[in-house]
């Protein structure tokens, strides 16, 4: 029987033709290279020198296998880059150690970011995500919700909660272990930034400044993220005297279009606002966008403020002034929160602290 390589493909090539060094001749080229595939447990049984059933308690922490042998077999399946079978272990553990999330859209950078913070935070907790996208629309998140069920997932982080839904009820007296992250609903676990203090905090700044005809770009009505931060603005304005009309106050998409096309309706208004404050820092682009093609100058004619802090919020020709939200910490801190629930554990909502972050759109360009 010919000896087989330590990979157990023998010592000819992929093809299964021989090597030139089979009949003398040297060779100047490289083998072609082998097909990929995933190292198996049998692969790490035979690199560590173990019986498979060994290999197997060992990479499971189970009793009855030395110090020694374990940590043999745990180095080869670092080697090997051995990763369990998703399959197998959610039969031998009742668990499938995957999170479900969903999302309105990735091209949001809000949600890119909380996307990221929800990997690590999975990752740190001993589970990976499968990341679904419903684009706010009632029909494709309740497919997308059960689809990731489906696929036995042990819980849910959800990112596109609405007001106006009763799919996260739905999934709790179902008994799915669900998580809300940067929206929230009333008796829901959910990890949010405090948006009634981060719309406080943008109308507190445009007090300050002198302002008392503003508009508010409110977001879609079905978000709470939109709703409270326009409530805390509104109200900060009122404690200050300076309620804000009915009219200054206009619902939009959380994208630039929908801010320009909200702050050209309000430069429209008679008198005109001195300042707008946009829900979100992508309808906030949008609103500069429209101040700036009435002619009018940013900062210095229209202060504009905006909310979340986006990496390109700082970067803009007129960098923007924002209330910071700790997107990364949210989705960090809703693994967490739902590792927790799913190990039968009490979780409480919990409401992250933001930060004013006061830029040129705010204090203007001649400053």
């Amino acid at each position: 029987m010919r000896d087989e390589a330590p990979d157990g493909l023998g010592h000819g090539s992929a093809t299964g033709r021989p090597h030139p060094e089979a009949d003398g001749a040297a060779s100047t080229e490289p083998d072609p290279p082998r097909p990929l595939r995933a190292a198996r447990l049998a692969d790490i049984a035979r690199a560590a020198g173990v019986h498979i059933t060994t290999a197997s308690r060992a990479l499971r922490g189970s009793d009855g296998v030395g110090a020694e042998t374990a940590a043999r077999v745990r180095e080869a399946a670092r080697r090997l880059g051995y990763l369990p079978h998703p399959a197998a272990a959610s039969l031998r553990t009742g668990r499938s150690t995957l999170f479900g999330v969903l999302v309105p859209r990735l091209t949001d950078p809000v949600a890119a970011a909380v996307c990221e913070g929800i990997e690590q935070g999975a990752a740190a907790a001993g589970y990976q995500t499968v990341v679904a996208t419903s684009g706010d629309d009632h029909y494709a998140q309740r497919l997308r919700a059960e689809a990731l069920l489906a696929n036995r997932v042990d819980g849910l982080i959800l990112g596109d909660a609405r007001t106006d839904s009763f799919l996260v009820p739905e999934l709790r007296r179902r008994g799915a272990r669900v998580v809300l992250v940067s929206r929230r609903l009333p008796g829901a676990v959910s990890v949010t930034c405090d948006d009634l203090l981060g719309g406080r905090l943008a109308a507190e700044h445009l007090v300050e400044l002198g302002h008392r005809d503003v508009g508010v770009i409110a977001g879609e009505p079905y978000a709470s993220t939109g709703i409270e931060r326009t409530r805390g603005f509104v109200a900060a304005f009122a404690d200050s005297g300076l309620p804000v009309p009915d009219g200054n106050v206009l619902r939009s998409g959380f994208d630039a279009r929908g801010g320009r096309q909200a702050a050209e309706a309000l430069l429209a208004r008679d008198p005109r606002p001195t300042a707008l404050f946009a829900v979100s820092d992508t309808a906030a682009v949008g609103a500069m966008g429209a101040v700036h093609d009435a002619g009018l100058r940013v900062g210095d004619d229209v202060a504009v403020i905006g909310f979340d802090d986006v990496p390109f919020a700082a970067e803009l020709p007129v960098p923007l002034t924002t209330v910071r939200s700790p997107m990364r910490e949210m989705g960090r801190r809703a693994a967490a929160a739902l590792a927790a629930l799913v190990d039968g554990e009490r979780v409480q909502p919990v409401r992250l602290r933001p930060e004013l972050r006061v830029r040129a759109s705010t204090l203007g360009t001649r400053r």
